[in-house]
């Protein structure tokens, strides 16, 4: 580690000198874009890989929190989190930033395909040149401690791909994602990260949401809601729909820098996320096969992850399915609370989005990754077989890497298939909570009695199922290392380990966002506290107000149980 790496940040002056856009010094922007970046209105995209945009500020910007565990890492001060520049910036006013700060942000455009389906419909022009980022906004880029990191502002006003919406976000969508981001993080599952979030003081906008205790699937009213602002951190923001949109533009020869675009975006893809595993030297055919193989490591294991900890991405299509293998675009995403292997908490998903179809989404994403890779291959033919082999083997990995988690999970040596299949209808038997069940599991119980603190039914009055989770158990502790008291401690360090015993259930994020529409942030805090140490036992008083069932009254209300916008 280096001195500059071990300094900490405190002056907003030493945080902009470490300001280094590569996107925008190595890639071209659209040629049609007004230079101070206010452009606002819809509009087609014909080329260029950004739109340079100025963000829209919040009026009366307040202070909520910020990550203390990402500043940490980043080498930030907690204080700058409510300094006056840093409030200016990331709640959207670039104007008086020093050099070498931009005063002008970007946004991206990309393509849309639903389970490898292209779509066009989503555009308002039906030719896919207005598709993108409506509401998101990039406004820093540098290197800190030796990591090169992207700043994006979530709702920071329209953009020329809003589609007519007024690119804002609301304070409870952005309550949720920044709490999500920073918990998924702490579940060791990789994911962009959430650096601040700020609100409104007076800023309101309408939104459809649903009135207390509905049962209906879709909005059944308009609230005005605050405003918000929430900073999101990844290694870059490049989505497989931003490399699908190039790849169709190089396909179709839309216009004569086509396939030049498309390969400096994927040259720019490798250098951001992936140089520490493809070599420089290589021909640019082989950085290509390179690239889709080690998307395909980390996009099957990532999803095996999102498996093991109860998460659905809700909304997982290309542009939602992040290039560099990690979680992106908190949206309607949900943690499962009652086992169900189709839970959507997204009424507009499908079942195709659901929990258990997660592995085919992330297959039909990664076709069309690849997909859009094939037009800088057409002239070579091993290449261009080596990207099908990849292609062709993505189930086989992703079944390894599900295999291997299950494995994990029960804190069994080697999968077993019948094992497994047979939990999986106990617990939809006997209506069980994921997380605490896989947790009590954790404790390697003698009897089935510590399980049944998962159990949502009335299992206890069933003789004939209590008899078939006691074979079930002991079919389990036959296949574990229980020889010894250290060997069973062992084991369920290791379970612990995999199995969390908070997620951020959709109930406590409600009561945290509701309180903070009357400016109480305290429930943001106690979650952020929580959920950023998933693992850890914490106190009784923690344990009783959030390692619990689901209430039975909150199910199927909409709002908590289900989502039919992120907003």
């Amino acid at each position: 580690m280096g001195k500059e790496d071990s300094v900490l940040i405190e002056r907003f002056d030493d945080l902009a000198s470490l300001a280094d856009y590569s996107l925008m010094k190595r890639l071209s922007p659209d040629p049609q874009a007004t230079e101070d970046g206010e452009d606002y209105y819809p509009r087609e995209v014909f080329s260029g890989h950004y739109v340079p945009v100025k963000p829209t500020p919040i009026r009366d910007p307040q202070y909520i929190t910020h990550s203390k565990r990402l500043f940490a890492e980043l080498g930030f001060s907690d204080a700058l989190a409510e300094s006056d520049a840093f409030m200016r910036m990331f709640s959207g006013d670039l104007s008086s930033l020093p050099e070498p700060m931009s005063k002008v942000g970007w946004a991206t455009g990309y393509a849309l395909s639903i389970y490898g389906t292209e779509y066009y419909r989503q555009c308002p022009f039906g030719t896919g040149n207005g598709y993108g980022d409506g509401r998101a906004i990039s406004v820093l880029e540098g290197v800190f401690k030796g990591k090169r990191r992207e700043m994006q502002l979530k709702g920071a006003g329209r953009t020329p791909f809003c589609r007519g919406a007024d690119g804002r976000a609301v304070l409870r969508s952005s309550i949720r994602e920044f709490l999500a981001q920073e918990h998924m993080y702490a579940l060791g599952v990789p994911t962009s990260r959430s650096l601040s979030l700020f609100v409104s003081a007076s800023e309101q906008v309408q939104r459809p949401w649903y009135s207390d205790d509905s049962r209906s699937k879709d909005p059944d009213m308009m609230v005005s809601e605050y405003v918000a602002i929430s900073t999101r951190v990844a290694p870059s923001f490049l989505r497989v729909g931003q490399i699908e949109l190039f790849g169709r533009r190089a396909r179709k020869k839309e216009h004569p820098q086509a396939m030049q675009e498309l390969e400096a975006i994927l040259l720019h893809l490798i250098e951001r996320e992936y140089s520490e595993q493809i070599e420089k030297n290589l021909a640019l055919s082989e950085k290509i096969v390179s690239l889709a193989e080690e998307f395909s490591k980390r996009l099957t294991a990532l999803v095996a992850d999102w498996i093991r900890v109860g998460y659905c991405q809700g909304n997982f299509n290309s542009d939602n399915c992040a290039a560099g293998g990690f979680t992106l675009d908190y949206g309607p995403f949900g943690f499962m609370e009652l086992f169900n292997p189709e839970y959507q908490p997204w009424t507009g998903g499908g079942k195709h989005f659901s929990f258990f179809n997660q592995p085919r989404a992330a297959y039909e994403n990664f076709k069309s990754f690849c997909s859009a890779l094939e037009p800088l291959l057409v002239s070579n033919k091993k290449a261009l077989i080596q990207l099908g082999e990849i292609q062709r083997v993505f189930p086989l990995m992703m079944q390894k890497q599900m295999e291997k988690m299950w494995a994990s999970k029960l804190g069994i040596e080697h999968f077993d298939a019948a094992l497994l299949k047979e939990l999986f209808e106990l617990m939809m038997s006997s209506y069980v909570d994921y997380t605490i069940f896989f947790r009590e599991l954790s404790q390697v119980p003698e009897t089935i009695e510590p399980l049944q603190k998962s159990f949502y039914g009335s299992t206890s009055e069933d003789k004939r199922l209590l008899n078939e989770w006691a074979k079930w158990l002991e079919k389990w502790r036959s296949l574990i290392d229980i020889t010894s008291d250290s060997a069973r401690e062992a084991l369920s360090r290791k379970m612990k380990a995999l199995n969390p015993k908070y997620i951020l259930r959709e109930w406590h994020l409600v009561f945290a966002y509701q309180a903070a529409k009357t400016g109480d942030y305290t429930l943001i805090k106690t979650l952020q506290e929580v959920m950023d140490e998933p693992y850890a036992e914490h106190s009784k008083e923690v344990e009783r107000q959030y390692y619990r069932r689901k209430p039975t009254e909150l199910f199927n209300i909409g709002g908590i149980s289900h989502l039919s916008c992120s907003s």
